[in-house]
């Protein structure tokens, strides 16, 4: 271990402590249990809010509630499906004094998403909620199965209602980075593409950083995937399974520097002291994974940025890239 990541890995917990906290308390609660819908999952209901964009509610049988997405649909049909996943917050603002309205810290309400796929034939779906559930698998919390939903509940039911080709990319930023990798390893052949924007690629290395991060939601990570470095600890790694993706398109990137630059679109002078030290955080587990898909012989799209302080712009600008070199490519779209 160098001694850059000895450090690093010494003062994780406070960047860690510091951004859980300022994430508490929820703005809203999510949709929650209803008894009476029941059945195999299903649209409940779909609400345009302009003529290519729809928030489309699914029941989720695996966690017996409703999930709404947001999608942006392709101008022609039998276009593939991009999905992007949500960050900690769930598309959500749990910070103090925050001015967003629920749902809209979110990449529809974050990013240019109707502009960079205007003209693009790809359907773009981005379910919201999940908060503080790395939207994966729990394993002893019924309510938080968000990789059933993700990899056999929604996908078909997208594809269904929008006449899709029934090709598939996934997204995650930052705690669903990693998730979104994971997504190809746990159910090969659901997505040809994924990617990775400043997200945790190796968390099993140390599962006591994201202890501390789900410590803030008020959950423990013991009940993810059980007591940490354990078995399933070591199945949802990506960089310890990376072989596993061998066929599947795959962009990773995050900022070597941590440091503010004109990406993060950041007033003149700002600072973002916690941003920074974790983007440097999953700038180690990003260059993890991509020493390990080389040693490997598995082919992917690696960008050490050199600015960037874990930002809406620096998510934003590392999915675009990820689309024109990996992901558009991958699903036949330019």
């Amino acid at each position: 271990m160098t001694r850059f990541t000895r450090r690093l890995t010494a003062t994780a917990a406070a960047a860690l402590i510091a951004l859980s906290f300022q994430s508490f308390t929820p703005a809203h609660a999510e949709p929650g249990v209803n008894p009476e819908l029941g059945g195999a999952p299903h649209i409940t209901n779909i609400e345009k809010v302009n003529e290519r964009w729809d928030k489309v509610s699914v029941y989720s049988a695996a966690m017996n509630k409703v999930i709404v997405n947001d999608v942006y649909k392709a101008p022609s049909s039998g276009a593939p499906t991009f999905y992007l996943l949500p960050g900690i917050d769930g598309g959500d603002n749990l910070d103090p004094g925050g001015s967003w309205a629920p749902g809209t810290k979110s990449w529809f309400g974050m990013t240019d998403i109707q502009g960079f796929f205007a003209n693009r034939n790809v359907n773009v779906v981005s379910p919201l909620g999940g908060q503080f559930s790395w939207w994966t698998n729990w394993v002893n919390d019924a309510s938080r199965q968000y990789q059933t939903y993700m990899t056999a509940e929604l996908p078909p039911l997208i594809d269904a209602q929008y006449n899709t080709n029934g090709r598939n990319a996934v997204g995650g930023l930052s705690s669903t980075g990693g998730t979104a990798v994971d997504y190809a390893i746990q159910a090969p052949g659901r997505f040809q593409a994924v990617g990775s924007y400043s997200g945790m690629l190796n968390p099993s290395r140390d599962p006591g950083q994201i202890g501390i991060t789900l410590m803030g939601g008020g959950v423990s990570a013991d009940n993810m995937w059980g007591p940490g470095g354990g078995p399933l600890w070591i199945a949802h790694d990506p960089t310890l399974n990376v072989a596993k993706l061998r066929g599947v398109a795959v962009y990773a990137a995050a900022s070597n520097t941590g440091d503010v630059g004109d990406v993060d679109r950041m007033p003149a002078g700002s600072g973002n002291f916690t941003g920074g030290m974790i983007e440097r955080i999953v700038w180690e587990s990003t260059r993890a994974f991509a020493d390990a898909a080389a040693a490997a012989g598995i082919p992917i799209t690696y960008v050490a940025r050199p600015t960037g302080s874990h930002t809406w712009g620096l998510f934003e600008s590392e999915m675009q890239e990820s689309w024109t070199t990996t992901i558009g490519p991958a699903l036949g779209v330019g």
